[in-house]
């Protein structure tokens, strides 16, 4: 979250390593838990499904029904970033509820913005701003901050692609989770935010203020160059020059 994605991978790796050297089940699903956040945001999503797959796998063996609902979760979203939206709610959705049933609220911010961005690439978005909402009542109440200038950002995403699109709406959750990141110093959250509100302000025609905001939180970065967030801020930045 911190801005070095390819230091991240690297630790995941030797993290990963040394869990499956250790050959303790409980150590490995926290590894695998812990390692795919990171390769989910960083587009590698075959590796997501494999580490996912293990674990669910794993968890099944051994009994652990946390571990085996937060894998099916994230098994849904991968699949909503690979384009299969309507199988990835019915995923996260029996994740979700059998994440409740053991007692558990972790990750639920998380858990319900996926659920909420599911919605809206079906273009179900009451549905999708229901669940943005109960991502924010759920951060607010565990506190689980860490995931908050992503659920604004989604939110905003939410609002913009709506068939009521409300452009200042929106406009506000970009701020929102641009602030957050930048409070938290969170550069690869700050550099999402960034690019909504760029996306945004280039349909409203005004492509050097989008470029102006954009291209310093770009400029920030020194590895992940070949991340799919970075790669998407580079075409973006192209496009805003042309």
């Amino acid at each position: 979250m911190l801005g070095y994605p390819d230091a991240a991978l690297a630790d995941l790796d030797h993290a990963l390593s040394d869990a499956r050297e250790i050959g303790q089940a409980g150590t490995l699903m926290v590894a695998l838990v812990i390692a795919l956040l990171p390769h989910i945001c960083c587009g590698n999503y075959a590796m997501g499904n494999l580490l996912a797959d293990e674990l669910v796998a794993l968890a099944e063996a051994k009994g652990a029904l946390l571990w085996n609902a937060v894998g099916r979760i994230m098994r849904g979203d991968v699949l909503t970033l690979i384009g299969k939206p309507s199988d990835a709610v019915q995923m996260i959705t029996n994740g979700i509820d059998a994440e409740k049933a053991t007692g558990a609220t972790l990750w639920l911010p998380w858990f319900a913005s996926s659920l909420a961005s599911a919605y809206a690439e079906l273009g179900k978005f009451d549905d999708a701003l229901r669940c943005i909402g109960e991502a924010m009542t759920a951060a607010e109440i565990s506190k689980e901050k860490w995931y908050e200038a992503e659920i604004n950002r989604i939110a905003g995403e939410i609002v913009r692609k709506s068939p009521k699109p409300d452009a200042a709406k929106a406009e506000a959750y970009f701020d929102r989770a641009l602030a957050v990141a930048r409070q938290q110093q969170a550069k690869s959250w700050e550099l999402r935010a960034a690019m909504s509100l760029a996306r945004l302000w280039r349909d409203q025609g005004k492509p050097q203020q989008a470029r102006e905001l954009l291209a310093p939180v770009y400029g920030w970065f020194t590895d992940g160059f070949d991340t799919r967030d970075l790669k998407q801020a580079k075409a973006l930045l192209e496009e805003l020059a042309a």
